[in-house]
């Protein structure tokens, strides 16, 4: 089985068991709504890319990634209500290629059911006493602790910066943010899970944090990429980091290297509402002209270099050798992808 296998194998069974936990419909209307919104973004097509991280890290070291289901379920439901919330705080029109849920409803009707979907996370998380003894069920639930921490102090550090109107950012900026808001839960959590499921050492799951920063910086920075150049397939409105005066690598890139600066800060820094497809392609002629995008690329690449570099190390004595070449295959896909 290739990586692309087991993507799709993990999508199947992580649906089956979030569809089969989420409430299905109720008779009272208002609450019949609730569920209805509570299923709409995990039913829009995903990778799964956490989901099959954690799974197939677990695999790669015990054989087995059954055990790792109802957390890597967790971890799908954890990106749709984060997604929800992340959708209203940008004001984002499109998600997975269909209106946001903000935008189908109303931003309170939303905010109710990203909330209603993170109460969801926790109960789904308290079966795994049964699967995992309640000593590992209480170590994932810190885990899941620690990831929603971190993923809000890092939206909170990126959304500080939109409100203050601050372009006096560096690179580590950009990685010290990218690290708390996407890596630690996009790479780092779920492998850290799957390999405390797989019975990892303590020391060993420590190097899976060195390994998943650069990683899930460099998923983050090809993220940034494909929001330009991604087209209809990325599932969101064109350049819309740009609408949103979103700080990426890229912009602060622009900033350190273009003549035309103090233009490019006026065009961004407008609200999203006021600004015109002229702004936006502007800043996007400049991106493409100042060779910011190839810049981000190349640090996306060096960085998916320093993290496979550790991999062998992580995962040097595992059980099964095939999960292990289809998690090496899925480090590359992160920042290969073109959607």
């Amino acid at each position: 089985m290739d990586f692309m296998e087991f993507l799709k194998l993990a999508n199947e069974e992580t649906n089956r068991i979030i569809f089969d936990y989420l409430p299905k419909g109720h008779e009272v209307e208002e609450l019949d709504l609730l569920y209805r919104m509570m299923r709409d973004y995990p039913s829009r097509p995903k990778k799964g890319l956490r989901a099959a991280l954690c799974l197939l890290s677990a695999k790669a070291l015990s054989g087995d990634y059954r055990r790792a289901l109802v957390t890597a379920s967790a971890i799908e439901l954890f990106q749709s209500w984060v997604l929800i919330h992340d959708d209203i705080e940008d004001e984002s029109e499109l998600r997975r290629g269909s209106p946001t849920l903000h935008r189908l409803y109303n931003v309170p009707l939303a905010l109710n059911a990203g909330d209603a979907l993170h109460s969801k996370m926790w109960g789904l998380l308290l079966k795994n006493e049964d699967i995992l003894g309640c000593e590992m069920a209480v170590r994932i639930l810190e885990e899941f602790s620690k990831m929603v921490d971190r993923t809000a102090e890092g939206q909170h550090i990126e959304l500080g910066w939109i409100a203050k109107n601050r372009w006096d950012l560096s690179e580590e900026d950009y990685f010290r943010m990218a690290s708390l808001k996407s890596a630690y839960y996009t790479c780092t959590a779920p492998m850290r899970m799957g390999s405390m499921i797989g019975g990892m050492d303590s020391e060993r799951l420590e190097q899976i944090d060195e390994m998943g920063r650069p990683l899930g910086i460099a998923f983050q920075i090809q993220d940034d990429v494909l929001n330009l150049i991604g087209g209809k397939k990325y599932g969101k409105e064109g350049k819309d980091d740009i609408l949103e005066g979103k700080r990426t690598l890229i912009l602060i890139r622009l900033l350190e290297v273009a003549k035309e600066r103090d233009r490019i800060i006026e065009l961004v820094s407008k609200p999203r509402r006021s600004k015109t497809r002229e702004d936006v392609e502007y800043v996007f002629r400049k991106m493409v002209e100042y060779g910011a995008i190839d810049y981000a690329r190349r640090v996306a690449r060096r960085l998916y270099e320093e993290a496979i570099e550790k991999f062998d190390l992580v995962f040097e004595d595992v059980k099964d050798e095939e999960a292990r070449e289809c998690l090496r295959d899925l480090f590359r896909y992160l920042i290969e992808r073109s959607w």
